[in-house]
C-alpha cells in the first residue's frame, strides 16, 4: 500500500471553492509532477477531489489578519491536504 498526497490551495476556506494552486506527490513512483507542469488543476474544487475518492486529512486554520496587514501578500491561507492509498510496488 502506498500513499498519494494532493495539496489544493482554494480561493477561500470553502471546500467547494475554486482551486488556484496545487501540488501532487505519488508514493508509488509511477507519476512525477513538478511545479508549473500543468496549466489547470487536477480538480476544479476541493469537493471534486473528495468525490473522486481523495480523503481530506487537513484544512488550514482560519486566520484573521493582524490590524494593518489586511492587504499584504503572504502564503496561501486556504490549503487543503488530501490523501489516497493505492496499491504500490510492495
Amino acid at each position: 500500500m502506498r500513499q498519494q498526497i494532493l495539496f489544493l490551495y482554494l480561493e477561500n476556506s470553502s471546500l467547494d471553492s475554486k482551486a488556484i494552486s496545487w501540488g501532487f506527490w505519488d508514493g508509488t513512483g509511477k507519476t512525477q509532477s513538478y511545479a508549473g507542469d500543468s496549466d489547470s488543476p487536477p480538480y476544479e474544487t476541493g469537493f471534486d477531489a473528495v468525490l473522486d475518492g481523495w480523503f481530506l486529512i487537513q484544512a488550514s486554520p482560519l486566520l484573521t489578519a493582524a490590524s494593518g496587514n489586511e492587504y499584504k501578500t503572504s502564503f496561501f491561507q486556504n490549503e487543503f491536504i488530501f490523501e489516497k492509498k493505492v496499491l504500490g510496488n510492495d
